[in-house]
């Protein structure tokens, strides 16, 4: 377990960068190499996407009503590396991980009131207990105050790349160009949008993880950690 600070004020490590950077496997791997809790914020867009798609809401509709918003009904269980959701009580962690609820989230995502919708929710969970949170804006807008703030980002081809042999390991039969076409779309979206763009936040290290390894990253993200914040590192 990390060594904690005095005041034990929960730790919150904010990871961000583009689709296909490697934040998801890296996220992972840090909370489990400091034994904190993940946070992944793009399942909660996930969530709210599936939970809107129910109710038959377009993401391209002029309004979205607050009651639609306000009448999600998830629940977060954060464990060391990961977390459980549910929405409505039924447990969808594997169901919101089909390309097409990822297609509507980023599509919901860039929506200004969905982002506020689901503000409260990330920051109530970082409230809980040391954290690691992964997305696209957690350094600039979720957990402006984050006691160290990473940005990943890679090559686009490379990107594309990556999320195209996950879907194929998830059993998914896509099209690369389609994938590729999704991805560039993707970044368009979050580039662009008028609410939290995706951007680096002022303090965070910015790691290129093209042409690295997992390991090769995650070694560098904890010799940040242990030469900047030595309250954080494992004991």
């Amino acid at each position: 377990m990390p060594k904690r600070d005095a005041s034990h004020r929960p730790v919150v490590v904010a990871i961000d960068g583009p689709a296909g950077a490697g934040k998801s496997t890296l996220a992972r791997m840090l909370a489990k190499s400091l034994g904190f809790f993940l946070l992944d914020t793009g399942a909660l867009y996930r969530v709210m996407a599936l939970h809107l798609s129910r109710l038959g809401v377009n993401p391209d509709a002029e309004v979205i009503e607050d009651n639609a918003l306000t009448s999600l009904n998830v629940r977060v269980e954060p464990e060391v590396a990961g977390m459980k959701l549910f929405l409505d009580h039924e447990e969808v962690s594997s169901l919101i991980r089909d390309e097409q609820v990822g297609n509507l989230a980023s599509r919901f995502s860039a929506r200004p009131e969905v982002r506020r919708a689901l503000l409260d929710l990330q920051r109530s969970v970082g409230a809980r207990a040391d954290l690691v949170a992964e997305g696209r804006d957690m350094g600039t807008v979720v957990f402006p105050d984050a006691r160290v703030k990473f940005f990943l980002t890679a090559d686009p081809e490379q990107r594309a790349q990556r999320r195209y042999r996950e879907l194929l390991e998830r059993g998914q039969e896509v099209d690369w160009q389609d994938v590729r076409e999704e991805m560039r779309a993707r970044d368009q979206r979050d580039e662009s949008r008028r609410e939290a763009p995706l951007f680096p936040a002022k303090d965070a290290v910015v790691v290129d993880t093209t042409g690295l390894s997992p390991d090769m990253v995650l070694k560098l993200m904890l010799e940040h950690i242990r030469s900047c914040f030595g309250s954080l590192t494992p004991d």
